[in-house]
């Protein structure tokens, strides 16, 4: 793109300077001009002089007037004559200007084009262009072979339904290119391979859940038929009360998005997004005005802290702006937090009790590590992972994981991450 770009303003430079080089060297000859005037000149002296002698001879001039007459021609060419040569120097002298600035114009033009260019120009920001172009693109291209790879797969399958993992594949592949209603339609053949209740189940909650998205989070009859032979075969599948949940949260139904939830808690503890679930039942609670049971006392060891938000941020962070609170083992700033809590702007200041019940998974639990790192952040874009824009705060030193109450470290959020 760069030598492109350079090839482009030479050739555009060089189509500038042709319009000044072009009269300068192509025009017709100034001393040509000045050697046909004078051509001119004498034969028309040598014209009348022919003539003068003529009428002398022929008597009709006296002597006087044939002198006086002659001499006149004489001095008109010798005029003429003298002349030319100032003129021609005058033209010699401009040619000689003109070329001296074309000459220079070839050097300065150039180079000011180019200083100026890397002074104001955007050449960053088209290179910034053409990687958004080809991202996007590629983007385009990866999804097109995903669908393309997904209706190859689609066929085989239906030509050889028996193949289970076949129908989980599909129906996960159409997930992530985001084609719901052929992913409920692939959980539902799944549903039809497995002999297993508890295997129905979650393939039926699987097709609810796609469901659920292709209709933009409305409980429709497609998708309460679908939780419906979910529950039949298994009362507790948990994606099934997952969307119970979040549509019981929706119709600001608090009580019972909280009975779905902590039944999820119940019957799959180490269910992936148990922090998150964990975290909508403690809101869920807070829309009803009552402090959750469960987070009023401590379940073992773990950390407290206070955390606040920085007054000369106060006006900049919206109120709804999502806030994280996690907890990592020492020297680990890259792994998965062993405590993790979800709240938004409008919870701050707080303080906060981290332990196994805000733990991400079955493996990383606060109670078996002996000292841990805290930090929270404000993620506008609702991302546990961190983004440019994100504001955040750390305890200034570790804080030692403990079964018995301890004063609160505090964390102050005091800065926003650069790119």
């Amino acid at each position: 793109m760069t030598t492109t770009f350079w090839l482009t303003a030479a050739v555009l430079i060089a189509l500038a300077l042709a319009f000044v080089l072009f009269p300068l060297f192509f025009h017709k000859s100034t001393r040509k001009s000045v050697g046909d005037q004078r051509s001119q000149n004498l034969q028309a002296y040598r014209s009348r002089l022919e003539e003068l002698e003529a009428e002398y001879a022929a008597g009709s001039l006296e002597q006087d007037d044939y002198q006086q007459l002659k001499d006149e021609l004489e001095g008109s060419l010798l005029d003429d004559v003298s002349t030319a040569p100032t003129h021609s120097a005058a033209q010699r002298d401009r040619r000689t200007s003109a070329v001296a600035v074309v000459l220079g114009s070839i050097v300065v033009v150039p180079v000011a084009v180019i200083l100026l260019y890397q002074e104001w120009g955007a050449m960053d920001q088209v290179e910034q262009y053409r990687t958004m172009t080809a991202m996007a693109t590629e983007e385009g291209d990866r999804v097109a072979q995903m669908n393309r790879l997904t209706d190859e797969l689609r066929q085989k399958l239906e030509a050889s339904p028996d193949n289970p993992d076949g129908w989980a594949m599909l129906g996960r592949s159409y997930m992530r290119v985001e084609r719901y209603p052929d992913a409920a339609w692939a959980f539902e053949r799944l549903a039809q391979q497995v002999p297993d209740r508890a295997a129905q189940a979650v393939a039926w909650g699987l097709s609810a859940q796609a469901l659920f998205f292709d209709s933009k989070g409305q409980l429709t009859d497609a998708v309460e038929r679908a939780i419906e032979q979910a529950r039949s075969r298994d009362p507790d599948e948990v994606n099934a009360l997952g969307l119970l949940g979040i549509h019981a949260y929706s119709q600001e139904q608090y009580q019972q998005a909280i009975d779905y939830w902590e039944r999820i808690v119940t019957v799959a503890p180490d269910h992936p997004q148990l922090a998150s679930i964990r975290q909508g039942i403690d809101e869920a609670y807070r829309q009803l005005g009552q402090d959750n049971p469960a987070t009023a006392q401590s379940s073992g060891p773990g950390v407290t802290v206070r955390v606040a938000l920085a007054d000369q941020l106060a006006n900049d962070v919206p109120a709804d702006t999502t806030l994280f609170v996690f907890a990592r083992k020492t020297g680990a700033d890259n792994a998965m937090p062993v405590a993790i809590a979800r709240l938004t702007a409008a919870d701050l200041p707080l303080e906060l009790r981290l332990d196994d019940r805000h733990a991400m998974g079955p493996m990383t639990r606060i109670s078996e590590v002996g000292e841990v790192q805290v930090t929270a952040r404000l993620s506008p874009s609702g991302n546990a992972v961190p983004q440019p824009g994100d504001w955040q705060g750390e305890a200034e030193a570790v804080i030692a994981v403990t079964a018995e109450a301890s004063e609160p470290a505090s964390i102050v959020i005091d800065h926003q991450l650069g790119e």
